[in-house]
């Protein structure tokens, strides 16, 4: 059946879908007034969205040939016009899912935007998710000691551009210090932004989410092979993560470290240098500091968060509940990490920095974020897309990390998980 053409406001402009263990999200891109209605069909499982205010045209044609076959949750994907004003989406399920359909106001490149999020309607623990893959020993391994690697090679280092309560002294070669771990403990590795967030973008057209999450996993490889670790990942493809979940996936698996890793960009190309940051209570350290937490901390905007569905416990973790305790610990180990990254790139800064990153602010765990470089800076843009780079900032942190437990051993759990 064809209906008459009209001038709709709505017109969807793009069609992006982005499928990962965690959940599959469709995003319609559109420039009016579209809304949508949904309802589930069983035998079988079926997802039917009612996009109102919108006519079948080559964008949302596309969608079918975006469905992938290894998308964990749909099947293949049906596209009509319902009535002169309505398209129909009618998703094919392999599994039952729990939808969440919302939309967003434009906001930097995108226009309004129609999300589709399908979560799976029994979701499986974090923990037996990474136990059925295999990656989480429960058993402590007899105690080892490991010898921490000086950098090969050091950098000049750009003096302190400001005092600060946390002194820092410029790396130098180090010294090898032995680290015994008595018990399996668990480091949450968390690559920034993916999915619609691309974060900073070079003038080569390199994406932040891209570079950090290869860096991401080269600092997983390394950490896994090391006696009574283990890893788990906020994201290990390209997809987005709501701050607040970041941390969430972190409390879940009762981690012991968080080490959230980006590469920043700034306006003037010049700037240049690798950064470390711990979460304040009381404020940025800089002023530098403060736009940055700003900009990140607007990653959800982008993004793409269901406001409504945000869960209010969650909120006040992120609002409410960070320590001293963290902080000082959390310090200790951005301390750590700097010094090393101070061996294979100039630092932007000589000491840690402190800004209210939301995705620092679990109570409970000590939580660096990593700045590797400025993406901005055609220079450290070419360093940051070099493997061989690459592999020596994952060596960087993970020596980094070797000296914080050295010195800072992990205490005895009661119930080891």
């Amino acid at each position: 059946m064809s209906f008459p053409t009209s001038a709709i406001s709505g017109d969807i402009v793009a069609v992006r879908t982005w499928p990962a263990e965690d959940y599959t999200r469709i995003t319609l891109e559109h420039d009016g007034n579209v809304k949508a209605k949904h309802f589930l069909l069983s035998n079988p499982n079926r997802l039917v969205v009612d996009v109102e205010g919108s006519q079948l045209n080559g964008a949302l044609k596309e969608l079918i040939s975006k469905i992938q076959a290894d998308d964990p949750y749909i099947q293949h994907v049906r596209v009509g016009q319902l009535n002169p004003s309505t398209v129909r989406l009618v998703f094919d399920l392999k599994v039952a899912v729990n939808p969440q359909v919302f939309s967003l106001n434009p906001v930097g490149k995108y226009k309004h935007r129609l999300v589709l999020d399908l979560y799976p309607k029994d979701p499986i623990d974090p923990i037996a998710a990474l136990i059925l893959k295999g990656e989480w020993k429960t058993e402590p391994e007899p105690a080892k000691t490991a010898v921490i690697t000086p950098p090969k090679k050091s950098a000049v280092i750009d003096p302190p551009a400001s005092t600060s309560k946390t002194s820092f002294s410029p790396p130098v070669a180090s010294k090898p210090e032995k680290m015994q771990l008595k018990r399996m403990v668990t480091i949450v590795i968390d690559p920034g932004h993916g999915g619609e967030d691309s974060g900073a973008i070079g003038a080569r057209g390199s994406k932040e989410k891209d570079v950090v999450l290869s860096i991401g996993k080269r600092l997983k490889a390394k950490i896994e092979q090391q006696p009574n670790m283990r890893v788990v990942m906020t994201r290990n493809a390209d997809f987005f993560v709501p701050l607040g979940t970041r941390v969430q996936k972190a409390r879940a698996v009762q981690a012991d470290l968080f080490i959230s890793i980006h590469a920043d960009a700034f306006v003037q190309p010049s700037a240049r240098g690798s950064s470390v940051f711990v979460l304040s209570e009381k404020g940025a350290s800089s002023t530098a500091a403060r736009w940055l937490a700003k900009r990140e901390n607007a990653a959800d905007l982008i993004g793409g968060v269901n406001i409504k569905k945000h869960d209010r416990q969650l909120a006040s973790v992120l609002l409410d509940l960070s320590t001293t305790a963290q902080i000082n610990s959390s310090m200790k180990l951005g301390n750590a990490v700097l010094r090393e990254m101070g061996g294979i790139n100039k630092l932007h800064k000589g000491s840690v920095e402190q800004a209210a990153f939301a995705v620092l602010k679990a109570p409970d765990i000590p939580s660096i974020l990593v700045e590797t470089a400025f993406i901005s800076n055609p220079e450290e843009e070419a360093k940051l897309n070099d493997d061989a780079h690459q592999d020596r900032v994952a060596d960087a942190i993970m020596n980094g990390v070797k000296k914080y437990f050295a010195k800072n051993p992990p205490r005895a759990r009661n119930n080891l998980i």
